[in-house]
Formats: structure tokens, sequence, C-alpha cells
């Protein structure tokens, strides 16, 4: 009976925001293709409604035929090297995915576009900067086909790891090359700056479905096991950040909705569509986001976590990060574990629980990361939620001084996980 009123509440929840979404009215080319070409237009500017998310068969994760998934993140910064080689980049990767093995993990959740950008030939986006230095330019071999097969050969899971809206940062990549430079210079509406960052704003139907295709095209062409995105939506609540799309929302629709709800419904929209493309280019493969571990924050970046949980058509797993102490001020480890439980999911969504492996062993994090056995304690307590698996940020730790003794006790606790 709890289980039946729960879904009733949280499907008012879903038709709200169907509604929500239905009613954003933005600036963008939506599905329109240059003819004959295949490729996305960015010139057309219309005013048109988001269509809300289809309902489509939920796939269960590969991890969960298995067992307990044990995964861990591979930033771009573990992927860059000073030789910019091939030679190079296959043997550090080789190095970070036989010692994620070694220590019982079973999922390499690796990135493959930090910056609108790509680790293998695309045809929407640039290559990245990670591989040779400069973006645009290609490292004449595909890194992306090398670390799937390397990871799939050792018995791991290749989770492909997007950030959906960042262009650059204050400082990286240096200059902006081919596909996105080209849509800075056509159509600079389409892009967000705060603080010195570039990000695509998902008001627009057209940067919507240009991130949608992209990781469909990843799906398409690679048997990874997942697309995943991380917390970076909305880099601020500060209305000056979208300020001349909002307004247009604002102006165009008889009932505008606040900027938060605004811009829920456009970061839900985004997440239905990739969630859809995904499924039509490869129905094994999972789609999962890794929010902040603070569900009120996530709101406030426009990401709509209870609602993507609570229905289908938006996620197969949901991986919050909660990198807080068991003693953290203001929101402990233990809180997170109990909000994160206590949101209600529809049946076969899966939940994995993201560790800050880098704070453990840090004296500048205080006692509360001493110790030794702080992520070893954390792995028991989330799986007595219980939660489906664990992952680690991040590879650059699992073989570090400071994580020594840290990552012995939790290869001993992720053993039983496995043998759970």
């Amino acid at each position: 009976m709890r289980r039946r009123k729960g879904f009733l509440k949280y499907f008012v929840v879903w038709l709200a925001l169907c509604g929500a979404v239905g009613t954003v009215w933005l600036l963008g080319g939506g599905e329109g293709e240059k003819a004959g070409t295949g490729e996305l237009e960015g010139s057309m500017i219309r005013l048109e409604p988001t269509e809300e998310p289809q309902e489509m068969e939920v796939h269960a994760p590969v991890s969960s035929k298995g067992g307990e998934l044990a995964g861990v993140w591979v930033p771009y910064m573990s992927l860059e090297t000073g030789e910019h080689t091939r030679e190079a980049f296959e043997r550090n990767f080789k190095s970070i995915a036989d010692s994620a093995r070694e220590k019982g993990l079973n999922a390499l959740f690796v990135h493959v576009r930090p910056f609108s950008d790509a680790l293998y030939p695309s045809r929407l986006y640039p290559w990245s900067h990670i591989l040779t230095g400069t973006q645009g330019k290609g490292p004449g071999f595909d890194p992306l086909e090398f670390m799937v097969e390397y990871a799939h050969g050792l018995g791991l899971e290749f989770h492909a790891w997007i950030n959906p809206l960042r262009v650059s940062t204050d400082k990286t990549p240096g200059e902006l090359s081919g596909q996105i430079a080209e849509l800075r210079e056509d159509e600079p509406y389409y892009f967000m700056e705060w603080q010195g960052a570039l990000y695509l704003d998902p008001a627009y139907p057209y940067v919507r479905t240009l991130i949608a295709k992209g990781a469909a095209e990843i799906a398409e062409k690679y048997p990874v096991d997942g697309i995943h995105f991380d917390d970076y939506f909305y880099p601020s609540q500060d209305g000056s950040l979208d300020a001349e799309a909002y307004g247009l929302h604002v102006e165009t629709v008889s009932e505008p909705l606040d900027l938060q709800e605004w811009r829920k419904a456009n970061i839900s929209a985004m997440v239905a569509e990739v969630y859809q493309r995904v499924k039509a280019a490869r129905p094994e493969t999972q789609f999962g986001i890794s929010p902040q571990g603070n569900i009120e924050n996530d709101l406030g970046m426009g990401a709509d976590v209870k609602a993507w949980c609570a229905m289908p058509g938006y996620l197969d797993y949901i991986c919050p990060q909660v990198y807080y102490g068991f003693e953290n001020p203001g929101l402990s480890y233990t809180e997170a574990l109990e909000d994160w439980q206590g949101i209600y999911k529809r049946e076969g969504l899966k939940l994995y629980i993201g560790l800050a492996l880098y704070k453990a062993g840090d004296s500048a994090q205080g006692e509360a990361w001493a110790g030794g056995d702080v992520i070893s304690r954390q792995i028991e307590a989330a799986r007595g939620l219980p939660c489906n698996g664990v992952v680690l940020y991040s590879s650059a730790f699992l073989d570090a001084e400071q994580t020594a003794a840290e990552m012995a006790n939790a290869v001993e606790t992720l053993a039983k996980v496995e043998e759970k």
C-alpha cells in the first residue's frame, strides 16, 4: 500500500513536470538538419514547445546481472599524457584499467567528452585537446575504440562519461576549434558565460538535440555499457546567466514558469531526449547521471532528480556523489544516504553511491577522513540501504600513497560485495 501511495504521489509530480516541459517556449533549431548532409542546422531560429518525455521500455543495467557494481571514475586529467602519443595514451589507460581490475572493481566511468569535444572521431564534436594538446587535432587512432576493447577484455564494464553542457573553463581548452567554435561564432546565444567559463544553454532545442545525438553517436558506434552524465548542469542560480532566453519564455507564454521550474524543465527535456536516442541506438546501453549528493543543491542547478527517479523515460540508474564524512556539518554521509533512500524510485531504477576516495587520508580534510577505513565503512553503510553498488572518485587515487591504507581496507570490503 505504501509503495502504491508513493507511486500515485510521483505520478502527479510527473504529470506536473510534463505540463511544465510542454509550456517551455524556446529559441532553437530543434530537429532541423541541413538538407542532404545529416548535420544539425543552427541558423534557423523559431519558437516551439519542448516535447514531453515518452515512456519507453526500461532495460536492466548489465551490472545488475552479475551482482553489485564496483566502479571508478577516470577523469580527463588522468587520461592526458605529456607525450601526446598513441603509445603513451594506451600505456597509461592500460595501467589504470589493470589497477582497477586488480582491486576487484568491475566498471570504469571514463571521460570521453569533458569540454564539448570527443576522444573519438565524431561528426558533431571536435577532437579533444586531451589527446594532442590542441582541440580539433586528431591523434591518428581511435582512443575510445581502444579503451572499450581493452576494458571489456579485462571483464570491466565501460561507461562513457560526458559533460553535457561544459564547453570551456577560463583556461581549458586554450582555444576552441571545429564544430563547437563554428557554433560559437554563428549562434552565440546558444551559449552561457559564467565566471570565465562557457556552457551550452539547454533552453534551446538545437542544443538539447546536439547533446542527445552526441550521446547516441557513442552508443551506436561503440559497444559501451553506459552513457554517463555528471553533475554539471546550470553553473549558477543567478538570473543573469540565461536572462535572454528566459526573457523570451516570459514574453511568449501566457503563464510563464518561474526561473527555477523553467530551468528544471529544460534539463529534464534534455535528459529525456538523451534517454530516447541512446535506447534507439543501442537498447542495452544504460543511461545514468551522477548528481550532487545534496538533493536541494541538485534542484537549484536544474537537476530534477526526484522526477527522474520516480518515472520511466529518464534514467536506468542514478549515482549521487555523496562526498561527505560521517560527521560532516550540515549534511552528513549517513543523512545523505537516508535522503537518497527516501526518494521514491520507479521499479527497476538502480541506485549507486559515489564515494570521495580523493578525500580519504588527506590531512586537509580533517580527522573525519583519517583512520584508513573511512571508504570501507562508507561502502558498508551504502550496502545497508541497500543500494546496487558504489563508484569511487577517482582512478588517480587507486594507487596513491595518500590512500594506500584506505584502498587496502576497501579492497577487502569490495571483495565482499563481489561475493554477495
